[in-house]
């Protein structure tokens, strides 16, 4: 409670000092405390690629430790440098291993002062064990550097590997390693003013594409200007805003942090500026399909066979075929590539609670109301990477919207393979009365209440007392014929799970009945 405490007021403070959403930024930099933003600059950083800027992580953690380790170094030459002079005779110390051990107590008084988020923690593990290698007279940056460092954090928390945030980091410190040497090579022939700038770029394409699936499978989003907008803003963060919070620490207890925090405060004030600026554009915001389960594990696989491998393939002579496990890597990425692509999102979607149902069009999903069922409505076309809203796409398609009725008791024919399929949608008091009116030859009726047995051989019903039992359902029409997901649950998390017997079958099979008894068979 006293660290909490401590961060608040630290938090307030400089949110006082800086003022607005350039002062909430700057404390959530520095503290962790994002109370203070509001949603409209979340959802901004998020259309321009800038938000895992707000979010302590290794970028941060990576500025503060180097800021430091570079500070330390420089006074230190200096200290050595005068000292040597007023005895005369040349000094050696380990100035590199005192600045390695200094930028790791500053990273972990950052760590603590940030209050020890799931990311921070990730970021601290890493950058410590690369400034420990320095200590032992290792290579910081290398694979075996990232290897340690990934280990540590699966041994204390092993779900992190399917987080979106292990997944991204690490892609994106082995993209950067292996980038390294070859720089190095190049830059030896390149004038020294150029280093900077070309680096900057280098570094935001590679660690781009090498996040860029994962992002866009985690989140469904793509963000196409996220290279512009990162390289505008990433450089301010490095020059000012994360080294000014630092020497703001330091001159707090003096009275003297204003003139670190107002230039801090300039480079918030240009980072909110340029997400803004980004976030206007057209087609700044590109959301794509959720996709299959297979779809990560082989694009995350490929990525690591062809990264570890790529650098080793080259160094074969005489070799006009690729190294085989990079062939392997190859063919898991084009194999995750077109799975995603050609992905088929279920046609008709039921909620465990029937307050939602969604059909797909042509035109995309149609929900069967304006409103109620708000969260399975956004979450399945953002699955779907459908940007409508659901009462836009409640009118789908054109003129004459799928879904026909009052708000109640609302109905929609679908082509299920050649042959008429009626899905209604009962809701609200009088839903068991309506649903068991609305019940006939192929139909099928979703009740947001429990309604009994309908009496109609040829009615699907889908009742509360049903929904509950198989949880969330999807179809799919294959050749006139349905499949079924439904969920369920197992160890505590909902997974669709297609093969599972039991009610995914029943459901396919009365379905199946609906639809041969409405053609004669």
């Amino acid at each position: 409670m006293a660290l909490h405490r401590l961060r608040m007021q630290l938090s307030q403070a400089m949110q006082d000092r800086i003022g607005g959403q350039a002062g909430a930024v700057a404390a959530a930099l520095m503290t962790g405390d994002r109370s203070g933003i509001a949603e409209a600059t979340n959802e901004v950083m998020r259309i321009s690629s800038l938000y895992h800027i707000i979010s302590i992580s290794g970028l941060h953690m990576t500025m503060l430790a180097a800021f430091v380790y570079g500070t330390l170094r420089f006074f230190g030459v200096c200290v050595v440098a005068v000292m040597a002079h007023l005895r005369g005779g040349p000094m050696a110390p380990p100035l590199h291993k005192i600045a390695a051990g200094g930028a790791i107590l500053a990273s972990a008084g950052y760590l603590w002062l940030s209050g020890g988020g799931v990311a921070t923690e990730r970021a601290f593990i890493m950058v410590a064990v690369m400034l420990f290698a320095i200590l032992v007279d290792m290579r910081a940056i290398s694979l075996r550097t990232v290897a340690i460092a990934a280990v540590i954090v699966l041994v204390l928390g092993p779900e992190a590997l399917t987080t979106p945030g292990f997944q991204m980091s690490f892609a994106a410190t082995v993209v950067l390693v292996l980038m390294s040497h070859p720089w190095r090579a190049v830059s030896a022939h390149l004038p020294r003013w150029s280093h900077a700038i070309l680096l900057l770029f280098l570094t935001s394409v590679f660690a781009g594409l090498a996040t860029g699936p994962l992002a866009a499978a985690q989140f469904g989003r793509i963000a196409p200007y996220g290279l512009l907008a990162n390289a505008l803003v990433v450089p301010v963060m490095g020059a000012f805003v994360m080294n000014m919070g630092v020497i703001a620490l330091f001159l707090a207890p003096f009275g003297l942090e204003g003139i670190s925090l107002w230039v801090m405060g300039l480079g918030t004030t240009w980072m909110l500026w340029v997400a803004e600026w980004i976030a206007g554009w057209n087609g700044a915001d590109l959301l794509v399909p959720l996709p299959p389960g297979p779809v990560l594990p082989l694009i995350g696989t490929g990525l690591m066979l062809t990264t570890l491998t790529a650098r080793r393939m080259w160094r074969w002579r005489g070799c006009r075929l690729p190294a085989p496990v990079f062939s392997v890597g190859i063919l898991m990425l084009a194999a995750g590539f077109m799975i995603w692509i050609g992905a088929r999102r279920p046609d008709v979607l039921i909620s465990a609670q029937g307050d939602a149902v969604g059909i797909m069009t042509p035109a995309g999903r149609a929900m069967s109301k304006e409103s109620g069922g708000a969260f399975h409505a956004e979450n399945w076309l953002a699955d779907d990477g459908d940007a409508a809203s659901q009462a836009r796409s409640a009118a789908r398609p054109g003129p004459d919207p799928l879904w026909q009725g009052p708000r109640n008791r609302r109905s929609a024919m679908v082509d299920a393979g050649g042959q008429a399929l009626r899905f209604v949608h009962a809701t609200g008091k009088s839903a068991p009365d309506a649903a068991t009116a609305a019940c006939g030859p192929a139909t099928v009726v979703i009740v947001d209440d429990r309604a009994g047995q309908s009496g109609d051989a040829a009615c699907l019903l889908l009742d509360l007392s049903i929904l509950q039992q198989s949880g969330a359902i999807a179809i799919w029409f294959d050749r006139g014929r349905p499949v079924v997901a439904t969920t369920a649950q197992r160890g505590g998390s909902r997974d669709w799970s297609p093969g599972q017997p039991g009610a995914g079958r029943a459901l396919a099979a009365g379905m199946m009945a609906a639809l041969t008894a409405s053609s004669g068979n």
